[in-house]
């Protein structure tokens, strides 16, 4: 429990109407989640607005509401708090609630388009096998320590965000490291968090459906370092020309990696291999079990981000050349009569052009690429003829299908991918709605020697098809039709 009024002091408060000496048992900007004694925030969302469930939250024992505009009645000892900003109210108030786990950790925020979860994830492995208790925040899962928790979002709700934070400081976590999306920084889903640093990958075509326009996910992004204060770290790829608009405006120290040009953090590929890739960093060399040139990107600037954390250059090498992907990025899956398999979460139009790029330059003797992708129902459909386009052009045969189509037609969403294609890439094309079914028909097509990309899910292990979710894995499905047990 935590006194009002101490929570009420992280908070800019315009007015406040009742009394504030009174004990909160809990804050929620979910009136289905408020308990007797809670604290409800009414923020407005873009699909509902939380005033419009004040009533409901007082009715289920909410005894302190804030908000931005007063319901018409107000409730007798219901304390109400008027704020100009009640969606960064919340993160404020869960940040006080649970006594500002962000300041016991050494947090580190990832933010981009591409290779948030890898980079995120390789800290939290690479500095818990240096010995450091950690905490991780990701697509894939979260982490307190060496305990997983599944993760619902790229960034959480600001109440479970200080709570993962406050079990990772109780169990004595010293760093943390989180996936920070354009939408948590617009939503101010971060707020009253403390940051030791953040990291910048690239800016590429997503969420337009969300942001409207390339300017305002621009400025989302960018809004993450215009908040880091004096005293911590912006480290960002100036190989995407965004990284340095990124750090325009920022107070922390400005830090760059890059591949191909000068920076604070260089790296190059010496050899490669569907094995992994000899980096030279920073004049050292080291093996490591990757392959790709956005691969040894992320890899730069885990290593950029470890230093700046204070870690040793040997030791991180080190650690380095022994870590692994992440659960489906780029992972490889091999049948017995010698086709490769590789699944991806690639599911942007860069995303997808990397990994078969990445893949093309590895390609030896006569294989061919067979290339399984569909796109996202319900979101930015500006990019599903743009990734096909991109797929075509660098398959050799190319399965269109069903990804998460969620509430929309499957076969409207491969219309629209088809729609990207050319004349001379559309013999390239044959379209099986049915995922497992052009996951099988891409492992038939295949010889000796061919390599089959599965890209747009990756680690996930459900489809989304009218509102259901089903259990669905890419990596079970190659592994079925490879034959594999």
């Amino acid at each position: 429990m935590k006194e009002l009024k101490k929570i009420l002091k992280e908070i800019s408060v315009i007015h406040v109407y009742g009394e504030e000496d009174k004990l909160i048992t809990g804050v929620t900007a979910d009136s289905r989640e408020v308990k007797p004694g809670s604290l409800f925030l009414a923020v407005r969302g873009t699909k509902s607005d939380g005033h419009a469930f004040i009533d409901t939250a007082v009715e289920s024992g909410a005894t302190a509401v804030i908000c931005e505009e007063l319901p018409e009645k107000l409730h007798e000892g219901v304390t109400m708090i008027v704020v100009q900003d009640s969606a960064a109210a919340t993160g404020m108030a869960a940040s006080a609630f649970y006594d500002h786990p962000s300041r016991k950790l050494r947090l580190t925020g990832v933010t981009g388009t591409n290779g948030k979860t890898t980079i995120a994830t390789l800290l939290y492995n690479m500095f818990e096998a240096m010995g450091y208790k950690c905490g991780l925040l990701s697509t894939v899962c979260n982490y307190v320590h060496h305990t997983r928790m599944d993760a619902t979002h790229t960034t959480p709700d600001p109440v479970k965000l200080n709570a993962l934070m406050a079990e990772m400081a109780d169990a004595g976590c010293e760093y943390a490291f989180m996936e920070v999306s354009s939408h948590a920084i617009d939503q101010k889903r971060i707020a009253g968090l403390q940051f030791a640093g953040g990291v910048f990958t690239n800016l590429t075509h997503d969420h337009l459906d969300y942001h409207k326009t390339f300017d305002n996910y621009l400025a989302a992004k960018k809004k993450f370092f215009d908040n880091l204060p004096a005293g911590t770290f912006a480290l960002v790829n100036t190989d995407d020309r965004n990284g340095t608009v990124m750090i325009q405006n920022t107070a922390a120290a400005k830090h760059t990696f890059s591949m191909r040009s000068m920076a604070d953090y260089r790296c190059n590929i010496m050899e490669q291999g569907f094995e992994g890739m000899q980096l030279k960093i920073n004049g050292k060399e080291v093996w490591t079990h990757f392959i790709g040139d956005y691969n040894a990107s992320n890899l730069l600037a885990v290593y950029g981000t470890a230093l700046l954390l204070g870690a040793q250059s040997d030791e991180v090498l080190t650690v380095l050349s022994s870590l692994r992907p992440v659960d489906g990025r780029m992972e490889v899956i091999r049948s017995a009569d010698g086709i490769t398999g590789i699944v991806d979460y690639a599911h942007t139009p860069d995303a997808v052009e990397n990994v078969i790029e990445a893949v093309n330059r590895l390609r030896q003797g006569a294989g061919r690429l067979i290339v399984v992708v569909g796109a996202g129902g319900d979101r930015d459909r500006t990019k599903r003829p743009v990734m096909a386009r991109i797929a075509a052009a660098g398959a050799d045969r190319l399965i269109l299908t069903s990804d998460n189509p969620r509430s929309e037609d499957p076969e409207s969403i491969i219309d629209e991918m088809e729609a990207g294609l050319t004349p001379d890439t559309m013999p390239k094309m044959i379209r099986i709605t049915g995922r497992a079914d052009a996951i099988k028909a891409a492992a038939m097509l295949a010889t000796p020697g061919d390599i089959i990309i599965v890209a747009g899910k990756g680690h996930e292990t459900y489809q989304e098809v009218k509102g259901v979710r089903h259990h669905f894995d890419d990596r079970e499905e190659l592994r079925k039709a490879f034959k594999m047990s």
